[in-house]
């Protein structure tokens, strides 16, 4: 056996060793805003195949991950304490880390120009513009109401009545969220089941954050939708200016509003695995 042989056979343990370490944590910074857990360590992925996370046994949704770190979505129910922070990389091999948690921080509240501009952004920024078009579309293919009948006037009225009815529904909500001092922003639930998650993009369609850090019934979302509703239909004909059609419409509205949330809910976790973008 030569010289060279031997030093392979030497080396090969060595590397085996190497190869077999498992993860080691050096630090979990919690986000508290964004729902987050940031790890920092080492051997989180030594094959390039994402690491899984895991605290108090529960699984972490993964967001983004090197082998030197990993990041994922954190629950919000946590009670401040001391858990274990697991991570398990792709050769199966775990290490662990105590996170302690502190109270959770009530998200900074919005002042009033910057609800002035959330709304005004939901009622006629580029996306809800292009929604708008596309509804008036809709009713003059459906040719509702039959009172106002075809052409370009008839769209041109439709599309007047659509973007009315959003205006009126951002002042609304503006002017209630701002005197009733709630948060109209929705905050995801960032892990936990799909069941779980969808019962907390519900339930933040029907309550919403207040300004001091509580939580209330969603007057301005509740409010604006079937307010807008209502009023939106006092230019329509006789026969469409009624009260079923006005809770019929507003309750739409909160459909809508309860997707959006489920969209901000899952979006996340959708594009980092199908997409493969964080």
């Amino acid at each position: 056996m030569n010289l060279l042989s031997i030093s392979i056979l030497v080396a090969l343990p060595a590397a085996t060793v190497w190869a077999e370490e498992p993860p080691s944590i050096s630090n979990a910074v919690v986000d508290y805003q964004a729902h987050q857990v940031n790890v920092t360590g080492s051997h989180f992925s030594p094959s390039g195949l994402p690491p899984t996370l895991a605290f108090a046994r529960s699984p972490l949704t993964l967001v983004s991950f090197t082998d030197q770190t990993a990041t994922a979505s954190f629950p919000a129910d946590f009670s401040p304490g001391s858990y274990l922070l697991a991570v398990t990389n792709s050769n199966q091999q775990t290490g662990t880390f105590s996170v302690t948690l502190e109270n959770t921080p009530a998200p900074l509240a919005w002042d009033v120009d910057q609800k002035l501009r959330y709304h005004a952004t939901n009622a006629f920024g580029p996306w809800s513009l292009a929604g708008s078009f596309a509804y008036a579309g809709l009713l003059q293919e459906l040719n509702a109401p039959t009172e106002w009948g075809q052409g370009a006037a008839a769209y041109g009225k439709r599309l007047a009545s659509t973007l009315a009815c959003a205006g009126i529904h951002g002042v609304l909500a503006f002017g209630l969220d701002s005197t009733l001092h709630e948060d109209p922003r929705y905050f995801r639930a960032g892990s936990g089941g799909f069941w779980r998650r969808t019962a907390h993009a519900f339930r933040g369609t029907i309550m919403t954050h207040t300004d001091s850090g509580g939580e209330t019934i969603s007057s301005w979302r509740i409010g604006s939708a079937y307010g807008a509703a209502f009023l939106s239909n006092e230019w329509y004909p006789d026969r469409l200016n009624t009260v079923r059609l006005g809770f019929l419409q507003g309750s739409v509205r909160m459909g809508f509003d309860l997707v959006s949330n489920l969209a901000s809910e899952f979006w996340t976790d959708v594009k980092s695995k199908v997409f493969h973008r964080n």
